[in-house]
């Protein structure tokens, strides 16, 4: 064996004051020991402290041999377990299926399969693709039995919350609106529910009867004429209003005409006899005063007589209005208990209540109405008009199943505002 290389030494000094003395007497054995035992197991196979466990145990799944059979002199195994552990020396059959060996008879064409066609199995498959198979009987809605999945009944599960974010608010659980078990409300007046297809008019018939197409058609003018009134005064009254503007810009105009011109040292015809004429609105005096009081209490007089006289006459008859409210309170209960709401007998979806469900207007629905000179006296002359999906749409929203929306044609984009940030920047300075 080698013998051990130390680090060069110089004599033994009985003092290291001084920085050179320092640097001369240096004790670097054990250095030199560990450096020199790294190399000796790079040599035998690398550092045992880089080493995996893996590398350097094993587990023992067999056992011991000799352990085995000193167990196996002592305890016979079971004939069961010797038949068991018996193996042949011949292979086993092999499993895999082989072209079918025929007697030499041709078989039908029905039962042969083509060259390059499709197994029956591949075929089954790809049949349940196409047609759902089983997704076929689980998409049909069950209407009396209880919805499998009820995403308002999920209860959410206790997230375990890490106690460095205690300070976080905990999510909340998922509930219900109060309005999901709330019937809808019909948007028509007078009713609560309004029927789902609707009973149509007599007149509006193909071929109808002249007495109730003359009804219709009366009544359907009368609204057109008073809905053509309506637009007159309407157009009326705001050209009133434009000509009221322009006359007052007309007139500003005017008075700063005349204010340049007196500046100027004459006046314009404008401050002429009805500028003058115009009386400012004076004072009452306490004689009309009295008579406007007078009057007014006069008014009042006769509005409370008035009232008093009607609570006169309800008082009178409150017997029959007391039976009359609890016969529709009972009729109401009911109808609450079977699940049924009263509805009226022609109820008129172009009558809408005050309080809609929706930000926009309800649209109009079309003229269901056939004209003189359209009507036919052959079913095969007659021309198809209408469109059952609208007509559906509208009965939802009728219905209050769904709220009045407009289609979006050109959808807002958020705005992004891109900016660098200079957080390279942010850095502490030693002191």
């Amino acid at each position: 064996m080698a013998p051990a290389v130390e680090a060069p030494q110089q004599y033994k000094q009985p003092s290291r004051k001084g920085k050179r003395a320092w640097r001369k007497n240096v004790d670097v054995s054990e250095i030199e020991a560990g450096l020199e035992n790294v190399r000796e197991e790079i040599i035998a196979g690398g550092v045992i402290a880089e080493k995996t466990s893996d590398s350097l145990f094993i587990v023992d799944t067999k056992g011991s041999d000799s352990i085995q059979k000193s167990y196996n002199r002592h305890h016979k195994p079971l004939k069961s377990d010797q038949i068991l552990a018996l193996r042949s020396a011949v292979p086993p059959v092999d499993s895999h299926k082989r072209a079918r060996v025929t007697n030499g008879i041709i078989e039908p064409s029905s039962k042969r399969r083509k060259a390059g066609g499709v197994s029956h199995k591949e075929y089954e498959r790809l049949r349940k693709i196409a047609y759902g198979g089983e997704m076929v009987s689980k998409g049909v809605i069950n209407t009396d039995a209880a919805p499998e999945y009820d995403p308002w009944g999920l209860v959410s599960a206790e997230i375990e919350q890490d106690p460095k974010f205690s300070y976080l608010e905990k999510p909340k659980p998922i509930r219900a609106p109060r309005t999901l078990t709330q019937a809808p409300i019909s948007l028509v007046a007078g009713t609560d529910a309004f029927p789902a297809v609707a009973k149509p008019k007599a007149g509006t018939s193909y071929n109808p009867v002249f007495e109730d197409w003359d009804r219709l058609l009366t009544e359907e003018g009368e609204k057109e004429v008073e809905a053509e009134q309506k637009r007159r005064r309407a157009a009326q009254l705001e050209a009133e209003r434009l000509d009221r503007i322009t006359a007052v810009q007309d007139e500003r105009d005017d008075i700063q005409t005349e204010d340049e011109s007196a500046w100027e040292g004459f006046e314009s015809e404008y401050e002429g006899a009805e500028w003058l004429k115009k009386r400012r609105p004076e004072r009452k005096t306490p004689a009309e005063r009295n008579k406007v009081k007078r009057r007014k209490d006069a008014e009042r007089r006769s509005k409370k007589d008035l009232e008093m006289k009607k609570r006169a006459q309800q008082a009178q008859r409150i017997n029959e209005i007391a039976k009359t409210v609890s016969a529709e309170a009972k009729a109401r209960a009911i109808a609450k208990s079977q699940g049924e709401v009263p509805a009226l007998e022609d109820p008129d979806d172009r009558v809408l209540r005050r309080r809609k469900f929706g930000k926009h207007f309800l649209a109009e629905p079309s003229l269901e109405l056939v004209l003189p000179d359209e009507l036919q006296d052959s079913l095969r002359l007659l021309k198809p008009e209408g469109n059952l999906l609208k007509d559906r749409f509208r009965n939802i929203l009728v219905r209050g199943k769904m709220e009045t929306r407009k289609p979006i044609q050109q959808p807002k984009k958020a705005r992004r505002t891109f900016t660098e940030k200079w957080t390279y920047k942010d850095f502490p300075i030693p002191a």
